[in-house]
């Protein structure tokens, strides 16, 4: 035996230490298996407990959409700068290295396009497929007072089921259509939804009034939805108001890609999502580097 090559008379075993049992630090998800929690924790940071997703999934129903007619040469150079990449099975296969080692949550419902009623969603990916592409969560849309609504929440609960088997989160994403109020009144209904019937973490769009009640009555993480192109000052300081209130983090797309200067602007978001700048000063680095090209 290997221990009998060097015996030593004594071993210590470090009686007066006890082998130490720490909560997970992630919202809502302390009684989760140690692979859901490693998923987790490869999407949002151990040391601030929040993410900066990277969203560019959005060919999947709009085509190629302002900003990514071309993946290989407009995203991959800010995937360093991302802790997630969000994107379809396609684009994973087809543009990003495998070895590339960001955490990747993949669009897994789907089945219309823009010219369609967009509830009318299914799941779209196997699991199989998901655990051979070794993503770190799946997404579904859920479309809350839509008019595929339970359509849409059987497909989360189907993927929540599946993922829990195989050790892979679900993020729920709150759609809201053009007829739909975007208050803190309809998100706190539709964010708590999705985390009842089972999604380990939500993303929903921010709103200026109450959004802190959002967060506060959602029982495991919120990320912000960047939603329409802003001014980027502006986009920096939703991002702030998000996390002040709650919020785990961003998922980011058109506000990141169709910035004039896309790899400065994901820096300046980083800096207010885990460093806590403010937007002004955020917006200060943003130009920084803009300027130095």
């Amino acid at each position: 035996m290997a221990d009998l090559d060097a015996v030593k008379e004594t071993k210590e075993y470090y009686l007066d230490i006890p082998q130490k049992s720490e909560a997970f630090y992630l919202k809502g998800s302390n009684a989760l298996g140690w692979g859901m929690q490693n998923r987790l924790a490869r999407i949002f940071n151990p040391k601030t407990g929040r993410t900066v997703m990277l969203a560019f999934d959005h060919g999947y129903f709009q085509g190629a959409t302002t900003g990514l007619e071309r993946i290989d040469v407009n995203i991959m150079p800010l995937a360093p700068y991302a802790d997630t990449l969000m994107l379809t099975r396609g684009i994973l296969r087809s543009v990003v290295p495998p070895s590339m080692t960001k955490a990747i949550v993949m669009r897994a419902s789907g089945g219309t396009s823009m010219l369609k009623e967009l509830s009318n969603e299914e799941i779209a990916v196997d699991i199989e497929d998901s655990i051979r592409m070794n993503v770190a969560a799946m997404a579904v849309q859920v479309f809350i007072g839509g008019e595929h609504e339970k359509q849409s929440i059987i497909n989360m609960t189907k993927l929540v089921d599946q993922g829990t088997r195989y050790g892979i989160p679900t993020l729920a994403v709150t759609a809201v259509g053009k007829e739909m109020v975007r208050d803190a009144r309809y998100f706190r209904l539709a964010t708590r939804i999705c985390a009842e019937l089972g999604a380990h973490y939500v993303k929903t769009y921010y709103v200026e009034k109450d959004f802190e009640t959002v967060t506060a009555s959602c029982p495991v993480p919120i990320v912000i939805a960047g939603g329409k192109k802003l001014p980027e000052l502006d986009a920096l300081k939703m991002a702030c108001n998000a996390i002040q209130q709650g919020a785990a983090g961003v998922d980011m797309g058109r506000n990141i890609f169709q910035s004039d200067a896309p790899v400065s602007m994901i820096q300046a978001v980083r800096a207010v999502v885990h460093d806590n700048e403010s937007p002004e000063k955020a917006f200060e680095l943003y130009e920084t580097l803009k300027a130095e090209g």
